[in-house]
């Protein structure tokens, strides 16, 4: 057999859900709250370690650009060490053959042999500057991208710092006391028209 609720204790009942109900609200809203916070500190934290990682690319970088001045360094060397030996074996054979190594073609093929040298040196020191700078210029975007990356993770941690649960739930729980005191209103209301109706408590 079914057992109906007066009007008064469907009232209270009433009452009792609408209390639950906010503090359920409430207790959803300081856990939504903590949940975006630690998201934007995940982010803020994923974004620093970006940041430390451009720093690092920054580092071989230029560790590249070093590299590159020294391998070019050492090219120039080769080149030089090459054309020394070249002219070494002209003047040798030129003079063997009794050529006088002050006039004529025995200078214009000594001049022609220092002439390839400047060239083939100024041929390696070009291409090195160029990928060297090319390099720091790789390493200063590593820097300006970890910058921006450091700025991005300050931000969102900031942001992650503005919001509080406790304020959260707290806000939920002032909303809901409208409601429930509304909800309470109306159900004293509906008790009062029931009494007059002669319905029993």
């Amino acid at each position: 057999m079914t057992t109906l609720l007066t009007p008064q204790q469907a009232s209270d009942v009433g009452g009792v859900f609408a209390v639950a109900g906010a503090i359920q609200g409430a207790i959803g809203s300081y856990y939504s709250a903590k949940s975006q916070a630690l998201q934007l500190e995940s982010q803020s934290s994923s974004l620093a370690f970006q940041a430390d990682i451009s720093r690092l690319n920054a580092v071989q970088a230029e560790f590249t650009a070093q590299q590159i001045m020294r391998a070019g360094n050492l090219k120039q060397g080769q080149v030089s060490l090459r054309a020394g030996k070249i002219k070494s074996s002209q003047r040798a054979s030129l003079a063997a053959r009794g050529i006088d190594l002050s006039v004529g073609s025995a200078v214009e093929t000594i001049a022609t042999t220092d002439l390839m040298k400047e060239i083939d040196m100024l041929t390696v020191n070009s291409e090195t500057v160029r990928s060297a700078e090319a390099a720091r210029l790789q390493r200063q975007n590593y820097l300006t991208q970890s910058a921006i990356q450091d700025v991005s993770a300050e931000n969102v941690m900031a942001s992650s710092r503005t919001i509080s649960p406790f304020m959260s739930a707290t806000s939920s729980l002032l909303g809901s006391a409208g409601a429930v005191a509304s909800t309470w209103y109306q159900d004293r209301k509906l008790a009062a028209i029931a009494e007059k109706l002669g319905v029993p408590k």
